[in-house]
């Protein structure tokens, strides 16, 4: 093998080894390329998400309203049962001086 063939043969492998080299790229380019119906499909599952967060908070929103105004309603009865307990002990009380009144007098 003398030095033309020698170069020849270099320029050979070479070329093949581009060749297969932009063919692999090739099967990698058109296996992992997104297509158009992948890229709405992705935008409608980020919208749907995104809807969904903003459910999520308004729920959130609403239900910690909710809770204060239970949380007020709640220390209103217990207030409104506090006094009324008080209310009730005072007439008992009353009501028992008046009972020892009664029986002092008819004693």
């Amino acid at each position: 093998m003398n030095r033309t063939e020698f170069v020849i043969a270099i320029a050979v492998i070479l070329f093949v080894a581009f060749v297969l080299g932009w063919f692999a790229s090739w099967l990698v380019y058109r296996f992992s390329r997104v297509t158009v119906s992948d890229v709405a499909e992705l935008e409608d599952m980020a919208k749907s998400l995104h809807d969904a967060e903003e459910q999520r908070d308004e729920a959130i929103t609403y239900l910690q309203y909710r809770e204060q105004e239970l949380m007020t309603k709640l220390s209103a009865s217990e207030a409104e049962a506090r006094a009324a307990m008080d209310g009730l002990r005072e007439a008992r009380q009353e009501g028992s001086e008046l009972r020892a009144y009664i029986e002092s007098l008819n004693a």
